[in-house]
């Protein structure tokens, strides 16, 4: 009788992840983490204010058409930086969005699990998640060279700088996309006599897209926000306005990073506004991709 109610305690304790123990170890443990999470928001929060009240001053025209001056520093504008990231992230997007979904529909459709070359891609994928950006700039820089481009700095280079650091992220969301889809779709698809192909292309893929364009999207958002390997294939400040992917070009992250270690007030001021801006759309594809999966995520 006592080991039953002792296995029903337990079970019961599982189910709700809830325990009764409440001695004074756990309650500090308890009080400690709730301090390191106020602590955290706290910093955080206190950083947006003060940005905010420094930068919104500088939220006009000027900061969208403007370039960066060394004449008029109150009139400093991040036009290249906008158009920059505008182009970095769309030469990102169509580099890693179709490899990293043809890649996913081969590892979970394709694959044969026990082969060990597709032992090893799993394993490289989940390590390749965890990388630092800046290793990614660095493989970049090393890609440029073998192409041959003796000039840095250009769209290209850190748009593969980029699409290396979301590509992991694309395939492994597509990954989870492809198993929400029921087995017994593919099951009855085959069953009539479709090729796993026609199955994939015609329904696994329309059914998993709300999954897929969640997780690239927050890969896209994720990636509008890196500096680092940018650094690494040559962004610099420019003062003009990028027409392809073999221009030169800089990035709202680099400016707000040289602009921020300016001594002149009017410099970090701008670098405020712009870090409010670069936020604004951060959280605007982040919310865009909460919608697209609230609105077209299916239940089965």
């Amino acid at each position: 009788m006592a080991a039953t109610t002792a296995r029903n305690v337990t079970a019961s304790t599982i189910a709700t992840g809830k325990s009764k123990d409440r001695n004074l170890a756990s309650m500090i443990f308890l009080a400690a983490l709730w301090f390191s999470l106020f602590f955290g928001v706290m910093v955080l929060l206190a950083l947006i204010i003060d940005t905010l009240i420094e930068g919104l001053p500088r939220m006009d025209s000027q900061l969208f058409t403007e370039y960066e001056s060394t004449i008029r520093k109150d009139e400093t504008g991040f036009r290249a930086g906008i158009l920059g990231s505008i182009w970095l992230m769309l030469t990102t997007a169509v580099m890693a969005i179709p490899l990293g979904i043809a890649a996913a529909i081969y590892l979970e459709e394709y694959a044969d699990k026990n082969r060990w070359y597709n032992r090893v891609i799993e394993i490289n994928l989940q390590n390749l998640a965890a990388v630092p950006a800046i290793i990614y700039g660095m493989l970049a820089a090393a890609i440029m060279g073998v192409l041959g481009f003796t000039y840095k700095g250009i769209v290209l280079g850190g748009a593969i700088a980029l699409a290396l650091l979301i590509l992991p992220v694309v395939i492994i969301t597509t990954r989870e996309a492809f198993r929400t889809v029921p087995q017994e779709i593919r099951d009855g698809s085959l069953a009539l006599g479709a090729t796993v192909w026609q199955t994939t292309w015609r329904n696994t893929l329309p059914s998993a897209i709300p999954g897929i364009a969640t997780g690239t999207i927050l890969g896209l958002s994720r990636a509008i926000g890196e500096a680092a390997p940018l650094i690494l294939v040559g962004f610099a400040t420019v003062r003009f306005d990028p027409n392809g992917i073999l221009d030169k070009a800089t990035a709202m992250p680099l400016q707000i990073y040289n602009l921020a270690g300016q001594p002149h007030e009017a410099y970090q001021q701008a670098a405020s506004a712009a870090i409010i801006l670069l936020l604004a759309m951060i959280l605007l594809m982040n919310g865009l991709a909460i919608f697209i999966r609230n609105k077209f995520q299916r239940s089965w």
